[in-house]
């Protein structure tokens, strides 16, 4: 015997957006049913339409009857889980709260098969992988690349910060200011995302010798222009270079009275030879350090970030002095940089 179904106004808009958004095409199949009984059409005329049986037919129906619209999002077929809650709570607990190191596993990082194994000799209840990669998703964990963050703050932070903000706040016109970084330039090209032919990989020809040249620069507060001095070869992130760094600012900022030196606290900008140097210059060059671990508060980091994005990255120069031109050319032949103020930015 067959079922007719009346549809409501709002009973029929639930199932059209069913039948038009909704992910799971049996969703949309047994919202088709509906709709095609809720026009009229008769059990055989929609059997032959959408070439499923009588009795699928009357099992939707009298779900619908039963539990309205909502009912064509079915059952998961199977038994139900019963432990499957709890388990999925301690097996989260595990990988949020703990290491596998202490369980005694020499890992670092979570897998299926430690948590089951965990889960085989303090509970006693066998489990495989997929299991436990269900129960995971259960207790609402995916597998996802972390994102990396910085370390202890500096508990000075603050403070350092604040005179900084009052040191650029107050720059008379004969004195002006530079941030102040090294970045390091490979041959062995750093590898980044790109566009290549669906179902065949690209390829990025690496050197069988890396060789690394490192730049000092510094981007001007307040023109955004960048000046660099390049490192000898097999020249470290040094003194040396730092103070030919300073020499350079010297030169080349000879308009100004003093230049602000903002670095952050490495050794090579603290030595004993940079004291020295910065009593003997003391008219002319004066060194200010950004909190510990502060990359953040840095502007010229974005410009190193733009270099590796822009140049470095998949580059395929044959040599450290071709990719040393054509970082050179790229830093020279653009606008200058806009600095990012935000952290240095003072209430008005």
């Amino acid at each position: 015997m067959t079922r007719s179904i009346e549809l409501s106004t709002e009973q029929r808009q639930g199932l059209l957006a069913r039948y038009r958004k909704d992910p799971d095409p049996e969703v949309r199949f047994r919202s088709h049913i509906l709709l095609l009984l809720g026009d009229g059409h008769t059990w055989a005329t929609v059997a032959a339409a959408l070439f499923c049986s009588s009795r699928t037919i009357d099992r939707w129906v009298k779900r619908f009857h039963a539990e309205g619209v909502a009912g064509v999002a079915g059952h998961k077929p199977g038994r139900p889980f019963r432990l499957a809650a709890d388990w999925a709570g301690v097996v989260a607990g595990w990988v949020t709260a703990t290491a596998p190191r202490d369980f005694g596993f020499l890992r670092s990082r979570w897998c299926r098969e430690a948590l089951a194994l965990l889960m085989r000799e303090i509970h006693r209840v066998e489990v495989g992988r997929e299991t436990v990669r269900r129960w995971l998703h259960r207790g609402g964990l995916v597998y996802r690349r972390p994102r990396p963050v910085l370390g202890p703050k500096d508990p000075d932070r603050r403070a350092k910060l604040d005179a900084l903000r009052a040191l650029l706040a107050g720059l008379p016109a004969d004195e002006t200011a530079v941030f102040q970084d090294e970045v390091d330039i490979n041959t062995n090209p750093k590898i980044g995302s790109m566009w290549m032919v669906k179902g065949r990989q690209a390829t990025v020809q690496t050197p069988g010798n890396n060789e690394k040249r490192y730049l000092s620069g510094s981007i001007h507060w307040r023109t955004g222009q960048v000046f660099l001095t390049e490192g000898a070869a097999k020249q470290g992130r040094d003194t040396p270079l730092f103070l030919a760094h300073l020499d350079e600012l010297r030169s080349r900022l000879r308009r100004y009275r003093k230049i602000h030196v903002i670095c952050d606290s490495a050794k090579s900008h603290t030595s004993e030879a940079v004291a020295i140097y910065l009593w003997e210059q003391r008219a002319r060059i004066e060194l200010h350090l950004l909190p510990l671990y502060s990359p953040d508060c840095n502007p010229i980091e974005r410009v190193w970030w733009n270099l590796h994005d822009q140049i470095t990255r998949n580059h395929r120069c044959r040599s450290i002095e071709e990719l040393l031109d054509l970082t050179f050319a790229w830093l020279g032949g653009r606008n200058p940089f806009r600095v990012e103020d935000e952290v240095y930015r003072t209430a008005a």
